[in-house]
């Protein structure tokens, strides 16, 4: 009976047949041991020497790194083995054989290991992170579903910022120029009007000239907005959405956190309500800790992670000056300095995880932030048309999915959230 390595431990004592890779193996004269990986998992198959034809130990002495192989055998139960199974074998075959391959079991630079990204992604540590990956996308569209919520699905190509026109990958568009989208966001406001809660999940660009470990060109983001939610009712949305998310990774990822040897304490303190102050107060913070910021600069790196570690789990921030906020940002109305926006700090020094804010409705207030911007007012015509038919109160947010992604796993560096990293000067593979 062919089945999967995650499924193993349900056909204890029975016969089985996997195919799949080889990972690594052992042998000697009289017993072989070999890991071997399906995609779902990985699994140790013990095959002693009078136990199998000699074909099939011939094949087992010929297989490499990598190499396609199928294996028959018995499960047997044993707590000290992954997945509390291990494959005794009976039969061996190589479907395809494999030389040279690239990555063997010593330390490698990153730059090779980015070279040869398409074969990276067989390793336990790559492997773990999609998994949690997989897990965290389906946690997204479960939390909207089950709040009933309407996916919309936002363009790509589009013919006008949203997040400031420094950061855009133009293209010609038949004559026209178009860019590739930085946010779903401009989409959606209209689509709140139709479908009252709404959310798009798709891939956005940014043409950062940035090297950070927190920085890649093409993300994915998964952005909510909201008709009559203001400004308290978005930061619980965030809030709420925040701790779901992690409690799912808690509870279905513990296998795969293992593997990255991930320590999940900072993330079982992940429980609402999260600490919240202002701006300002955030600059004061700073200020006291050594960590300069003048008032009407926006966040650095250094200041973020000083922040999150003020309380070692996700801090709000509220209340920013507009000047380096969108343009369509609801002004605040206990200080006209301010906009209603919300940043989420992550602790560990991931940094800014959400970001947010309710949207101006006012049409002619409006109109007068696109001018103020320098934006073209015939590319966002379109976008005043919801402020001039039946304006409404609303508010949304943004999470990019591949900073979340690693500060779940833990990881270094964004490049290993994503499976093909699209970074400064690095289109390839």
């Amino acid at each position: 009976m062919r089945t999967e390595i995650r499924h193993l431990a349900a056909h204890a004592g029975g016969t089985v047949e996997l195919r799949g890779w080889l990972v690594n193996k052992r042998s000697s004269g009289k017993i072989a041991f070999l890991q071997l990986r399906d995609g779902s998992g990985e699994v140790q198959a013990v095959a002693g020497r009078q136990d199998v034809t000699d074909a099939a130990w011939e094949a087992i002495q010929q297989a490499t790194q990598e190499s396609t192989i199928r294996v028959v055998g018995t499960v047997k139960e044993d707590r000290r083995a992954p997945g509390g199974v291990e494959l005794h074998a009976t039969d061996f075959a190589v479907e395809h054989l494999t030389e040279g391959y690239p990555i063997t079991p010593k330390e490698h630079g990153v730059a090779f290991l980015m070279d040869h990204r398409h074969l990276w992604l067989r390793s336990r540590r790559q492997h773990a992170v999609l998994r949690i990956r997989s897990e965290i996308v389906q946690a997204i569209r479960d939390f909207f579903y089950q709040r009933e919520y309407t996916l919309i699905d936002s363009p790509i190509l589009t013919p006008a910022a949203c997040e400031g026109t420094s950061t855009l990958f133009e293209t010609d568009y038949f004559g026209d120029k178009a860019y590739l989208s930085q946010s779903g966001q401009l989409y959606l406001e209209p689509a709140a009007a139709s479908l009252g809660k709404v959310y798009c999940f798709g891939p956005t660009f940014r043409a950062e000239r940035s090297k950070t470990r927190r920085h890649i060109m093409e993300f994915w983001m998964v952005e909510p907005e909201v008709a009559f939610l203001e400004f308290d009712g978005l930061c619980e949305l965030a809030e709420e959405f925040l701790t779901a998310l992690v409690a799912r990774v808690l509870e279905r990822c513990g296998q795969q956190l293992a593997v990255l040897e991930r320590d999940t304490a900072p993330l079982e303190r992940v429980v609402a309500p999260f600490p919240r102050i202002t701006y300002s107060e955030a600059v004061n913070l700073l200020n006291e800790r050594g960590v300069p910021l003048a008032w009407g600069d926006d966040f650095g790196a250094e200041h973020e992670t000083r922040i999150g570690e003020e309380h070692g789990r996700p801090v709000m921030v509220t209340r920013f000056p507009a000047a380096i906020k969108a343009f369509y940002m609801q002004p605040d109305p206990e200080d006209e300095r301010c906009v209603l926006g919300l940043d989420v700090i992550a602790p560990e020094g991931y940094g800014e995880i959400i970001g947010g804010s309710q949207r101006i409705h006012d049409h002619d207030l409006l109109a007068a932030r696109i001018d103020q911007h320098g934006l073209p007012r015939d590319a966002f015509q379109w976008y005043l048309d919801i402020r001039k038919y039946g304006t409404f109160p609303h508010s949304g947010f943004g999470m990019g999915l591949e900073r979340f992604v690693s500060w779940m796993c833990g990881l270094d560096h964004i490049r290993e959230a994503i499976p093909y990293p699209r970074l400064l000067h690095r289109i390839y593979p």
